[in-house]
């Protein structure tokens, strides 16, 4: 096999599983976890459960997939937006975190999903081995992004970077966890998530001296 003929697999194979993904989304979003099929997937992809299986081994696997993806392009946005903080962005501490948090969740994430791939792991040991790696990458990526921050503008913190990382993806879970029961839009889960977390980073923060 060439070169040329390996990439171009390579890109095929990408371009599978991204629509996999896709429809995966839009499946859930019509129906929910629960109901999702892989048949109902593969129909929605325009793909055979073959060009599934050779991508996932599992739903399971591919809703996991699909909250990582989607876990990542919300933290690469509030990456973005730390990387482009003005100088002065201090002088108005609660502005400061706003403007890192308090991002909309999007159209692409849904917290019933993380909520419903949650239960299924509660249920299943090697979902819940998977779900918790990917927890510990997260609040990785999470650490990186408060780092940055702290050492940007010479904060001080009243836990461990760590432990603030953790304590922020905990609430941020709860929060969801408990808007999701209560039937609330994703709209106003949102806006509770972003008041929760500012609050709390607000707490976290040493005062300037």
């Amino acid at each position: 096999m060439t070169d040329v003929t390996a990439r171009h697999g390579s890109r095929r194979r990408e371009q599978t599983r991204a629509r996999l993904l896709d429809a995966a989304h839009e499946v859930f979003g019509d129906v929910g976890m629960d109901a999702a099929s892989v048949e109902m997937i593969c129909e929605r992809a325009g793909f055979t459960r073959g060009a599934f299986y050779s991508n996932f081994e599992s739903k399971d696997e591919l809703f996991l997939a699909l909250i990582t993806q989607l876990a990542e392009e919300k933290l690469d946005a509030v990456a973005g937006r730390v990387r482009e903080l003005a100088p002065d962005a201090l002088s108005d501490m609660s502005a400061l975190v706003h403007q890192v948090v308090g991002a909309s969740l999007g159209d692409r994430v849904e917290p019933q999903l993380i909520s419903e791939i949650r239960t299924q792991a509660m249920r299943d040991p090697r979902l819940a081995e998977a779900y918790l790696t990917w927890q510990n990458v997260l609040r990785d990526r999470v650490e990186g992004i408060i780092q940055q921050v702290v050492s940007t503008y010479g904060l001080r913190l009243r836990l461990p970077i760590d432990d603030a990382a953790q304590l922020l993806l905990d609430v941020s879970d709860d929060t969801c966890a408990r808007a999701t029961l209560e039937g609330r839009p994703t709209e106003e889960i949102t806006t509770l998530l972003n008041a929760r977390i500012e609050r709390l980073v607000m707490v976290l923060v040493e005062a300037p001296a």
